[in-house]
């Protein structure tokens, strides 16, 4: 290479640098809990800033997809839309089942935390399942690439969820945490900074939903859409029944094809949660045979905690401790402490580099 190649070169290189000094000065850096119900996404010392679901309405005109409303827009839409407009969640079970919308979905959310700025292209830190492999870990960090980010790092979601409670995890104690998203269930019990033992089970929030959908068609010959058993999730999906209370339901009924109403019971609730409930439970048993015996002493104390959506299903944490033995805590904010641990990482990325990964 001649000395005028190598001055050329070096002059590329410094305004390669110098563009993304600039751009980076544009960009705050994210934390985003990727997940498959809701979306999060943290700015440096800023918190919380977007939490929208992980929905994107897709309209086809002439043979051509385009994106219609992302978020809270789209969800709206889910089950009421015409033939020419689906509202689809791009993720499954935690990880990306269609490249192209998660891309835009991503996209999308740069834009609204960035305010539409042209230049953004922050650095992201994205939270992955345990369970998933290398090549849909890959997915996820290409998808974040392609809407612009200009690097992208992964944290395992139980180390965040950890994070996130406030868990003594670089200690030289066994931690253990328990994150019921939307997709998957994280089981895992944590040490020195390392995860010793972990779980992904492909059931969480929305196996409760289709195991209520499945119920209601059973018990009641009743067909209710995916809005609707989320609803009585919320308002008297219990894991253990104190009250009498109903909620009236209504639905098309099978054999006659007609709008019903019926009452539903905290009972019933459960009964119809309890095949998920026991999924979970034989999942969390599974880690505490595995944890070494030292662990296992330190969770006699420490116990373990609830994070993720899940953890807000009424007396879950009573059917968990009778179960296991345990003490077991509801973190604070639940539904956030993934993303608040990814954004803690994010934050002090020297505390915690060993913890956070490439590919």
């Amino acid at each position: 290479m001649t000395l005028d190649q190598e001055l050329m070169k070096g002059k590329k290189m410094a305004l390669f640098k110098s563009i993304s000094g600039i751009s980076s000065m544009w960009s705050q850096d994210m934390a985003i809990d990727l997940g498959t119900a809701n979306t999060l996404v943290v700015l440096k010392e800023k918190g919380v800033v977007l939490n929208e679901p992980s929905v994107v309405a897709v309209i086809t005109e002439g043979g051509k997809k385009s994106v219609l409303a992302v978020g809270d827009e789209a969800k709206t839409m889910l089950g009421r839309t015409p033939g020419n407009i689906a509202a689809i969640r791009p993720l499954k079970d935690g990880v990306i089942a269609d490249f192209v919308v998660t891309e835009e979905m991503i996209k999308h959310f740069i834009k609204k935390v960035h305010k539409k700025t042209a230049f953004a292209n922050p650095r992201i830190l994205i939270c992955v399942p345990t369970g998933s492999t290398p090549v849909e870990r890959k997915a996820i960090q290409d998808s974040a690439l392609a809407a612009g980010a200009r690097k992208v790092q992964l944290i395992e979601e139980p180390i965040a969820a950890a994070i996130g409670a406030g868990l003594p995890i670089s200690e030289a104690t066994g931690s253990m945490v328990v994150d019921i998203g939307g997709g998957t269930t994280e089981i895992a019990v944590m040490s020195l900074g390392g995860v010793v033992y972990s779980k992904s089970l492909k059931v969480a929030g929305d196996a409760l939903d289709t195991s209520i959908i499945n119920y209601m068609r059973k018990r009641f010959n009743l067909l209710i859409g995916d809005s609707t058993a989320e609803k009585i999730k919320k308002e008297i999906g219990t894991a253990v029944p104190t009250t009498s209370n109903s909620f009236l339901m209504k639905g098309r009924d099978i054999r006659s094809g007609t709008p019903k109403e019926i009452a539903l019971t905290e009972q019933d609730a459960c009964d119809a949660l309890m095949p998920v409930l026991n999924l979970i439970l034989g999942g969390i048993k599974e880690a505490l045979e595995n944890t070494p015996p030292e662990l296992s002493a330190d969770l006699v104390d420490m116990g373990l905690v609830l994070t993720g959506g899940g953890a807000l299903l009424r007396n879950i944490d009573k059917l968990i401790s009778k179960d296991t033995g345990l003490p077991v805590t509801i973190a604070d904010d639940p539904l956030s402490c993934v993303a608040v641990g990814t954004g803690k990482a994010l934050e002090n990325e020297e505390l915690f580099s060993t913890m956070l990964s490439e590919y």
